[in-house]
């Protein structure tokens, strides 16, 4: 930790412990201490950790081609390809590294749609309050929170904000220069807000009307967060765009931004790259997610595991006045504290578990698929003790 101090840039508020090796949802520190996973790499490992299909999936490719450049085809790269189409509503892909370079493609790839067919004025998209789609100059400027800007002023041009689930500031909003509206079905980072019923399909039409394409970004409610492969399957609604990151290679980094062919149609050769976009390793890996969350069961686990753990909030919730709220879907679940919820991230991390919170007042919660019903009972009652230790220290 001291070492790391001295010559790691200071970009993160890290907690004082060093993690050395994971199996499941366990992870074991460097002292030997053990901890129950409720973070996951934020919404990454959803296979749990040293899955051993992913491993092996590494393990052989490493052996064969690693990296040869997109100049080449390469076998695992279009077999991803093929199985993300086959399994959502788009007919391309572009393979990048990361969720902010995802978006930052699709940003790309909602202009370009526009320039081609002549209307280059249409360039403006509008996102949501409180979103999160990167730290890049072009994904922290469509992030609809100041807190993720500050300090990098002028942000880019060619973005407009509204409120999530509020149709009629969406409306109001799109002009002649909207190109699309750009929006994370659940917002995660933003405090696990979910849509109201209705609201994604209205979206949809409201887009429709006016010629507007529609983004969503999936980076962490795709690959099976929300108990659907895709979050936008619960909602009856597809976009033209999406993104995809974090969870695809489960823990390798990738990204990916799929499109109708009608819009891919607008990038042609040159028009957008990634040197390491999409290379034979991660993709590889990533195939093996996908063969091991549909094919595999873990999909159906994660459903009902987080069928099981909304539940077990809601209980909490009646047991404790300092819980305001529980929220979310599938396994991107969070509860909203009446108190600064940095303090129980500490407690729980003392007692064995990881946690985290967002917003200063929100719990989130997005373990690996895999969780069982006897690790989410042991959280449950770790925070039922925390919260009554603080509730009687109130009194």
């Amino acid at each position: 930790m001291e070492q790391a101090d001295r010559v790691i840039a200071k970009t993160y508020k890290r907690f004082p412990i060093v993690l050395e090796k994971g199996s499941g949802c366990t992870l074991y520190d460097t002292q030997g201490r053990r901890y129950t996973d409720f973070v996951a790499g934020i919404a990454v490992c959803n296979l749990g950790h040293s899955h051993p299909g992913v491993i092996k999936a590494i393990s052989d490719q490493v052996q064969t081609l690693t990296h040869v450049s997109n100049l080449y085809y390469t076998i695992p790269q279009v077999e991803l390809a093929a199985w993300l189409v086959t399994h959502s509503f788009a007919d391309r892909v572009f393979f990048c590294n990361s969720g902010a370079e995802a978006n930052e493609a699709a940003i790309k790839l909602a202009r370009k749609y526009f320039n081609e067919r002549g209307e280059k004025s249409r360039f403006r998209i509008i996102t949501m309050e409180h979103s999160f789609h990167g730290r890049t100059m072009a994904t922290l400027s469509a992030t609809g929170q100041d807190k993720i800007k500050k300090g990098f002023d002028p942000v880019l041009e060619g973005f407009d904000y509204v409120p999530f689930n509020d149709l009629e500031a969406l409306r109001s909003k799109i002009d002649a220069s909207t190109c699309a509206v750009m929006l994370e079905p659940i917002q995660g980072e933003g405090g696990v807000r979910c849509p109201d019923a209705g609201y994604l399909k209205a979206v949809r039409q409201v887009c429709d009307a006016s010629g507007v394409l529609l983004i969503f970004d999936e980076i962490q409610t795709g690959m099976g967060r929300t108990g659907r492969l895709f979050a936008y399957e619960h909602f009856d609604v597809a976009p033209d765009i999406m993104t995809l990151a974090k969870a695809l290679a489960n823990g390798l980094p990738i990204g990916a931004m799929l499109a109708t062919d009608q819009v891919a149609e607008a990038f042609g050769p040159g028009a957008h790259a990634s040197t390491f976009g999409g290379t034979p390793l991660v993709t590889a890996a990533a195939l093996e997610v996908c063969k091991t969350l549909v094919p595999g069961g873990v999909l159906n686990q994660g459903r009902e595991a987080g069928a099981y753990f909304k539940e077990k909030l809601r209980w909490l919730k009646a047991r404790h006045e300092t819980i305001v709220d529980y929220r979310g879907l599938g396994l991107l679940l969070g509860i909203k504290l009446a108190i600064n919820g940095e303090s129980l991230v500490n407690h729980c991390l003392q007692r064995g578990f990881l946690v985290n919170c967002i917003q200063e007042n929100i719990l989130r919660f997005v373990p690996p698929l895999i969780i069982q019903k006897e690790e989410i009972d042991a959280l449950i009652d770790c925070l039922d003790e925390i919260f009554t230790e603080l509730e009687n220290k109130s009194e």
